[in-house]
C-alpha cells in the first residue's frame, strides 16, 4: 500500500536531495552531467533517481543542453538591475542554469492583447524553464501567455499586486517606510517631505504610508504639500526636489521611494548651493551599490536585492519540478544603512527626539 502511494506520488528533485542529504544543486549538477559531483555522490543520487523511476516534468524544460531562465526588466540599465540580476545569475550558475536578459516590451510594441500573450509564449521556447520579471506591470494578456506556454513565472519586486495565484518575491516596504521616517523624526527633522513613484504602484504606497505612520507616531501632521509622486527615476527626483524647494516653508528633509530618485534629489540640492545633510537631509530606497559612491554617501533603507533574485530563481527551480510553494508571495526583511546623507537640522528642532525614544 505505502509503495503504491508512493510511486502515485510523482518524485520530485527536492525529494531526491532530501534522502541523498544534498543539495537541489547539486542533484541538478547530476542530472546535466557536471564533472564538478564527486564520485560517490554522483553514484548515490543516480541510483535515487533510478530507484524513485524519477521523470523530468517535461523533456523540453529540463534538457541537459543550454536550460535556462529568462529575466525580464523594464529598466536594464540601472543600478537597482544590476543587483538583482548578480543574484539572479549566482543562484543560476550553482544549477548550471543561464540567464537570458531581456526587457518588457514598451508602450506602443504592440497592437493589442493578442501579441501581448504572444510575447508571453514567445519566451518559453529555447529550453527556458521559467521567467523572472522584475520591477514591471504586467498585462493579464502577458500573464496569460505566460500560462499558455506552461512557463513558470515569478515576479520580483511587483509594481502592483500580483494576481493570486502568480508568485512574487517583495520586501517589507512598509516597514522600511516606517524606519526611514522614525529616523529623519529621531534626529530632530519636523518638517519631512515624501518623493515616491508611481500611485498606483503598490510598493510605493506601502513605502508612503509607512513614512505616514512614523510622522503619526510622532506626533507629527500630516502636510500634503510635502507629498509627491512621479516615476522612480533621477530626473523625476529632481523635478520633485525643486517643487519642495521653492515652498514657503521648504523641508529639512527628503525621504525618497528609491535610490534614483535620491540622487535626483542631491543633483538640484547641489544645483541650489544646499550642504548636505546640514540645510538638507535625505534618505533613499534600495541600497544599490552606488549608495556608497554618491557624495555624501546615501542613508538609504537597504533592500536585499540579490537574496530576491536567489529566491525567485529557487522559486522557478521548484514551479519547473512541479511542487506546491510553501507560500505564494514572499517579503524579505529591509533594514536601514545610515550613512552621511542625514544628520540633525540646522536649526535644532530636538524636541520630538524624545517622544519617538519614549514610543518606542
Amino acid at each position: 500500500m505505502g509503495a503504491t502511494a508512493s510511486r502515485a506520488k510523482r518524485t520530485t528533485l527536492a525529494m531526491v536531495s532530501a534522502e541523498a542529504g544534498v543539495s537541489m544543486a547539486t542533484v541538478s549538477k547530476v542530472l546535466n552531467g557536471r564533472s564538478d559531483v564527486s564520485p560517490t555522490t554522483r553514484a548515490r543520487v543516480e541510483q535515487l533517481l533510478r530507484e524513485h523511476r524519477y521523470v523530468p516534468p517535461s523533456g523540453r524544460r529540463f534538457s541537459p543542453h543550454a536550460r535556462s531562465i529568462a529575466l525580464v526588466f523594464d529598466d536594464i540599465l540601472s543600478p537597482y538591475g544590476c543587483e538583482l540580476l548578480g543574484g539572479v545569475v549566482t543562484a543560476a550558475r550553482d544549477v548550471d542554469l543561464d540567464v537570458v536578459v531581456t526587457r518588457t516590451p514598451q508602450h506602443g510594441e504592440h497592437g493589442g492583447s493578442d501579441l501581448d500573450s504572444a510575447w508571453g509564449r514567445r519566451l518559453g521556447g529555447s529550453g527556458r524553464i521559467g521567467a523572472i520579471v522584475a520591477g514591471a506591470q504586467l498585462t493579464e494578456a502577458q500573464i496569460d501567455g505566460f500560462t499558455l506556454a506552461q512557463l513558470p513565472l515569478v515576479i520580483v519586486d511587483p509594481l502592483t499586486r500580483p494576481s493570486a495565484d502568480v508568485p512574487s518575491v517583495g520586501s517589507t516596504n512598509w516597514a522600511g517606510g516606517v524606519t526611514a521616517g522614525e529616523h529623519l523624526v529621531g534626529l530632530g527633522h519636523r518638517r519631512i517631505a515624501y518623493v515616491g513613484g508611481p500611485t498606483s504602484s503598490t510598493v510605493d504606497q506601502a513605502r508612503l504610508h509607512g513614512y505616514l505612520s512614523a510622522l503619526s507616531t510622532a506626533g507629527l501632521p500630516t502636510d500634503r504639500a510635502l507629498i509627491t509622486h512621479g516615476t522612480f527615476e533621477n530626473r523625476a527626483g529632481y523635478a520633485a526636489a525643486n517643487r519642495l524647494f521653492q515652498l514657503p516653508d521648504p523641508p529639512t528633509a527628503i525621504f525618497a521611494a528609491s535610490d534614483q530618485i535620491a540622487f535626483g534629489v542631491l543633483t538640484a540640492a547641489r544645483e541650489r548651493g544646499l550642504d548636505i545633510p546640514r540645510d538638507l537631509s535625505i534618505v533613499g530606497f534600495d541600497d544599490t551599490f552606488v549608495a556608497e559612491w554618491s557624495s555624501p554617501r546615501l542613508t538609504a533603507v537597504r533592500q536585499p536585492l540579490q537574496e530576491m533574485g536567489r529566491v525567485a530563481v529557487r522559486t522557478i527551480l521548484r514551479l519547473a519540478d512541479g511542487e506546491a510553494l510553501d507560500a505564494l508571495h514572499v517579503e524579505l526583511a529591509t533594514a536601514l544603512v545610515v550613512r552621511e546623507s542625514t544628520a540633525p537640522p540646522a536649526g535644532g528642532a530636538r524636541g520630538i527626539v524624545r517622544t519617538v525614544r519614549d514610543a518606542g
